[in-house]
């Protein structure tokens, strides 16, 4: 009898909050000196997705287009912060983070090194090419 093969991932997608509220709460969690990093990455995102959803899943915060999927992921460790983008590998010029054919992602360890006008591109492109659904 020939086993059924399983797909590439059994993970569910998360379920969009009522709010930004889950984020909020989610940000409070992280460590504190990393606080300030995922604010600002926040603001930014909100501000290039203003319809934004979001959820937190798995300790990871997730930001999305109701048309698109999840476009973003922030995943706060102890001295960075990545941010993923779910479907980076499509962009015109993706992060430099990553492999495979799906995501790519930046790795942060403080606000200074942050290039606003890199992440907003990114943001912009993670808009027009679809996330996980």
């Amino acid at each position: 009898m020939d086993k059924q093969r399983k797909g590439t991932s059994t993970r569910k997608p998360p379920t969009p909050s009522a709010g930004h509220a889950e984020i909020d709460g989610w940000m409070q969690q992280i460590m504190p000196g990393l606080q300030p990093l995922v604010a600002r990455l926040d603001a930014l995102i909100r501000a290039e997705l203003p319809e934004a959803h979001y959820a937190v899943k798995w300790k990871k915060a997730y930001y999305g287009l109701p048309e698109r999927g999840w476009l973003i992921e922030l995943v706060a460790y102890d001295v960075s912060v990545n941010a993923v983008f779910l479907g980076g590998a499509g962009f015109d010029s993706p992060p430099p983070m990553g492999e495979g054919d799906r995501s790519r992602y930046v790795k942060l360890r403080s606000l200074d090194e942050i290039d606003e006008p890199q992440l907003r591109a990114w943001i912009q492109n993670a808009a027009r090419v679809d996330g996980w659904t």
